[in-house]
């Protein structure tokens, strides 16, 4: 026990800074992985939201209570379903000193739009032109009427980046992004940090009390606990459930835990290129037996002391998007072993998943290996960076992939870009007429029962097929210093540093 404390005090030492009292106002937060891309247009990583949420400002954000509120954006209205009027804040600069206006807001959306490999085209595809009214009035003239897209401006798809920095810099826009947020970036290390300096002309510059924000990916929970317990770090982003205890009685730190948005789930190649030709990939009976193999409680309880929520859908329990009729199926090894005869496939089934390689996930995937093994599959775990790994799904460099989803609190975040043909986020290349139609219907529908009861006839589709298990339902735990004031926790996850600040 004493030499696995050296060593973990030896590795905080490596990837955390020396501790630093709240007198040098720099804020250390801990993140459970490195970010991809530093450019809202083509970044896929929940890290990365939290990082922009602290760099660049978006037209809406929301509150703890999920309600959408202004930010760039100081107003809306619609003048007819398909005609939305976005009116802007006066007095908005972007950190290069370019003067946030209509112009730019449309530069924005249409770079979301329009640049190749963009993860936010399907976000807000049903935008058909963005004109111009004043310059602080954008309307947006949408296809047809689209009830999701006010949310989708609350996030990253609401980001406004610095449009002349944008043209300049092109692709290599992330490699110094420029944004219209309180703090303006630095510098990035890739692996040991993000660095943040404030931006004093900040249209909300009093609701700032840091100096400077430090970003630490850290994917070993032990070693963000311990640099979390030693001051090293003033923030950690995530707990994991097991750590909970040993946060709790350190009488300098405190639990802040709450419902979340997230889903963790295993999306199949099943068109992605030549890694989609294997048997699982090309089998929904298969595909349909593996989830049968898996017993979700017994796998949170394992792994995250059962303070998780098994799940059959995108979306969690306490959304008002959730569909009840689908639940998780209970562990049937006969069920399965009948679908893999079925099948015409003939054990063992060689599967590979690509895991992210931080401990729990690994852990996790090695219960689902012991647990799919009776049923006829021979499940191999491939283990990769997280943001590496998601490039790797994307170019369709995987078989299975064990993938977190931070969550949206609009429906239409967690499904469209996921399940639709031709999306962003549908790397395993899922195609389905029906799923297509479905979604772009949930879209048209005004009220919230009638976009669920659409909803309920997608996910019997997509349980047919099975593209995507999803898993367990996720809680946002973090661990705070108590000499940090103001923190403010909103089920996605992200940390807003407006009104933090350390106590006097």
């Amino acid at each position: 026990m004493r030499s696995i404390l050296l060593a973990l005090t030896l590795i905080c030492r490596l990837v955390a800074p020396a501790f630093a009292s709240p007198s040098d106002h720099t804020l250390r937060i801990g993140l459970r992985e490195d970010t991809d891309v530093l450019d809202p247009t083509l970044s896929g990583t929940y890290v990365g939201r939290i990082i922009f949420a602290g760099m660049c400002d978006k037209l809406f954000d929301y509150d703890p209570k999920l309600n959408i509120v202004p930010q760039l954006a100081t107003g809306f209205e619609y003048k007819d379903p398909t005609h939305l009027i976005l009116h802007l804040r006066s007095g908005v600069l972007f950190q290069d000193g370019e003067k946030l206006d209509a112009a730019a807001v449309k530069y924005s959306l249409e770079r979301h739009l329009m640049m190749p490999r963009s993860l936010r085209s399907g976000e807000i595809n049903d935008i058909q032109s963005i004109n111009i009214v004043d310059p602080l009035t954008v309307e947006l003239v949408l296809k047809e009427p689209n009830s999701a897209l006010l949310a989708q401006l609350a996030d990253r798809s609401g980001i406004i980046v610095a449009p002349e920095v944008a043209k300049k810099e092109g692709a290599d826009f992330g490699l110094h992004p420029v944004c219209a947020g309180p703090f303006k970036f630095v510098e990035r290390v890739p692996q040991q940090k993000v660095v943040l300096e404030r931006f004093k002309r900040y249209w909300d510059a009093k609701a700032i009390h840091f100096d400077r924000v430090e970003y630490i990916p850290i994917v070993n929970s032990a070693v963000t606990l311990a640099n979390l317990q030693t001051g090293q770090l003033d923030i950690a982003e995530r707990i994991v459930p097991t750590d909970v205890p040993s946060v709790d009685k350190d009488p300098h730190l405190r639990i802040v835990m709450d419902t979340s948005l997230a889903n963790e789930g295993i999306i199949f190649n099943v068109a992605n290129g030549p890694a989609s030709k294997n048997p699982t990939g090309e089998s929904t009976k298969l595909r349909q037996a593996f989830e049968l193999a898996i017993s979700r409680d017994a796998l949170i309880h394992v792994v995250y002391n059962g303070l998780y929520t098994p799940v059959a859908q995108a979306n969690p329990p306490s959304s008002q998007f959730y569909v009840p009729s689908i639940v998780p199926p209970k562990r049937d090894i006969n069920a399965a072993k009948a679908l893999v005869d079925a099948s015409g496939s003939k054990p063992p089934i060689t599967l590979t998943l690509l895991v992210p390689n931080s401990p729990d996930l690994l852990q996790a995937a090695q219960v689902i290996q012991a647990m799919v093994q009776p049923a006829g599959f021979d499940l191999k775990i491939r283990a990769m960076e997280a943001a590496s790994s998601l490039a790797a799904a994307r170019a369709g460099d995987f078989q299975a992939f064990l993938i977190a989803w931070s969550g949206r609190a609009d429906a239409d975040g967690n499904m469209y870009s996921f399940l639709h043909s031709g999306y962003g986020f549908n790397v395993g290349h899922y195609s389905n007429p029906e799923v297509d139609a479905l979604l772009d219907k949930a879209r048209v529908a005004q009220t919230v029962a009638e976009r669920r009861a659409v909803y309920a006839d997608l996910w019997k589709l997509e349980r047919e097929d099975m593209p995507y298990i999803y898993l367990w339902s996720a809680k946002n735990i973090v661990g705070i210093w108590k000499t940090v004031h103001g923190f403010r926790q909103v089920p996605d996850g992200i940390i807003r540093l407006q009104g933090m600040r350390f106590a006097q």
